[in-house]
């Protein structure tokens, strides 16, 4: 099949790299734009559009899939469309060009978590099971039929990061068997079933750690938003990055919620049930370090309370 891939993010990355080893002609690559990186704001080239060079393919960079996108994509004459987090909607006269459609990798077992983070909600929400599929894209969001979906237990200490490379991996598999199908004609898509649920784009407020919600409610944000927007809160008016956390052992001191307290060599935090245990800190304007290093550094309080 001739195909037409929109994607951005790493996680893309596998689908588009899978798809290229499969045999099919990727006429071209849909792409945001080269964003500002860093502190010395380098245009660096999205993770899709580095891979897409390296394959050898013809990249089109937009930031929107506007009439421009459109008028380019139909000249190609692509069998298929086939987008993997691209970060735009796929809108009318773009998505009946390809004679296909467009398929949709997603990461999560729809109708659950339609949006643009399935998998930082799924954990923040505290889902034991989760999951990617593969759908007709229809003009509203993440709604079409389901070609093919795999399942997976979510790892009790995965972070968001974690979780959705296993994601891309194995969804980049199940991308390339729908096509494979689509292409031999017997790819048959079925219905969403079940209430929708929306996973919107997380911003910085969404990091804030709520200290007086139950320890699994504490711990399912802070791995849920790691690594983007990340989990912070305040100590002493300074933030605090929360980069990895795991449950305290049955005998660390009970604590107010918010209150951090060195127990042995280890850094523990109160919440709104049972403590948690601070591995891996950022201080403002510092690197990651160990939670037990940056206490050392506050010279020797027994207790600090975080907001």
């Amino acid at each position: 099949m001739r195909l037409v891939f929109a994607g951005t993010p790493a996680p893309a990355v596998p689908s588009l790299r899978r798809l290229a080893a499969s045999g099919h002609d990727i006429a071209a690559v849909i792409t945001r734009r080269d964003a500002p990186l860093g502190r010395k704001r380098v245009l660096t080239p999205s993770p899709v559009a580095a891979a897409a060079v390296e394959l050898g393919l013809d990249v089109i960079r937009a930031d929107r899939l506007d009439a421009a996108v459109t008028e380019q994509v139909a000249a190609l004459a692509p069998d298929l469309g086939v987008i993997v987090a691209y970060g735009g909607l796929v809108r009318e006269p773009l998505l009946s060009a390809p004679v296909h459609g467009w398929i949709n990798l997603h990461f999560s077992l729809l109708p659950r978590w339609r949006g643009a983070a399935p998998v930082q909600h799924a954990l923040i929400a505290g889902d034991r099971r989760t999951g990617a599929g593969v759908f007709q894209l229809v003009p509203e969001l993440d709604a079409g039929d389901v070609f093919g979906e795999i399942a997976l237990d979510i790892p009790a200490d995965a972070t968001a990061g974690e979780l959705l490379d296993t994601l891309a991996h194995e969804g980049a598999e199940l991308l390339v068997d729908v096509v494979e199908r689509l292409a031999q004609g017997t790819a048959v898509a079925q219905p969403q079933r079940g209430q929708p649920t929306y996973a919107s784009k997380l911003d910085d407020e969404d990091g804030r750690i709520r200290w007086s919600d139950p320890a699994e409610a504490v711990l399912g944000r802070i791995r849920g938003v790691t690594p983007e927007p990340g989990a912070h809160t305040s100590v002493d008016g300074s933030r605090l990055k929360v980069i990895a956390v795991r449950r305290a052992p049955a005998d660390a001191p009970a604590l107010q919620p918010g209150t951090f307290a060195l127990h042995g060599r280890e850094v523990v935090a109160g919440t709104g049930s049972v403590p948690i245990l601070i591995d891996t800190v950022q201080p403002a304007g510092k690197g990651a370090m160990r939670a037990a290093d940056w206490w050392r550094g506050l010279r020797g309080t027994d207790t600090v309370v975080a907001a």
